[in-house]
């Protein structure tokens, strides 16, 4: 029976992608730095602070690392405000709204901080349908690790076999199988180059785990 589902969020419920990207394109300019797309690509689901002490040690930098994530904060806050293109993923309003109604306890567990899910919860209005949120910058490893997931799963209060991830990254989906929870991969349009061979499913549309379709992935062994 399905009891939780640990929600990602960047590219699960709202696409800030491309505003990462605007926000540390914005950082890379102003630090003078070359970051090539494949480099860029490897920061998928870590945590800011994570991503900036890579760049202080790969390009040598002076700066500490937290003074790059205020570079980046700067920028992503501002376009926050002013971004129209921000909007909740296709689907994923209705799959929250599902699985509220059918009494399944929902946490979110996401690299993004904590300042950024807070935002997206107040502006989307989100808070209503969540018991609990973490955010991977607030811990001691960022995903693949999965240290997140083992502390959202212990907030559930319910057992293993009856909690799902739902997770679009390389990263992320590294993490949920470390943590040995069922991970449903969400290949989307605006997924890239992720890797999805250790999700135990694969989905493209969110109606494809709705309450009653997705109960029946825990029936059998993974």
């Amino acid at each position: 029976m399905l009891k939780a589902v640990l929600f990602d969020m960047d590219g699960v419920i709202v696409d800030t992608e491309p505003l990462h990207h605007k926000a540390y394109h914005g950082m890379f300019n102003e630090l003078n730095i070359d970051v090539s797309a494949t480099h860029y690509e490897s920061f998928t689901g870590q945590s800011t602070i994570n991503v900036c002490r890579s760049l202080c040690d790969h390009f040598n930098l002076k700066n500490e690392p937290q003074e790059l994530v205020q570079i980046k904060r700067n920028i992503f806050k501002d376009l926050f405000k002013n971004d129209p293109d921000l909007k909740l993923i296709d689907g994923v309003l209705d799959l929250i709204k599902n699985y509220y109604d059918n009494d399944v306890n929902l946490v979110l567990a996401s690299s993004a901080s904590m300042f950024t899910i807070e935002s997206v919860f107040e502006r989307f209005n989100l808070n209503p349908f969540f018991t609990n949120k973490f955010s991977g910058a607030d811990l001691k490893a960022s995903k693949p690790h999965p240290e997140i997931f083992n502390k959202a799963h212990a907030a559930t209060n319910v057992d293993k076999k009856h909690c799902i991830v739902i997770e679009d990254s390389t990263n992320g989906i590294k993490a949920a199988h470390a943590a040995g929870i069922y991970c449903v991969g969400y290949n989307s349009i605006n997924s890239k180059n992720q890797d999805y061979s250790l999700a135990n499913t694969i989905i493209s549309d969110f109606k494809d785990i709705h309450y009653h379709k997705a109960k029946t992935l825990l029936t059998t062994d993974f």
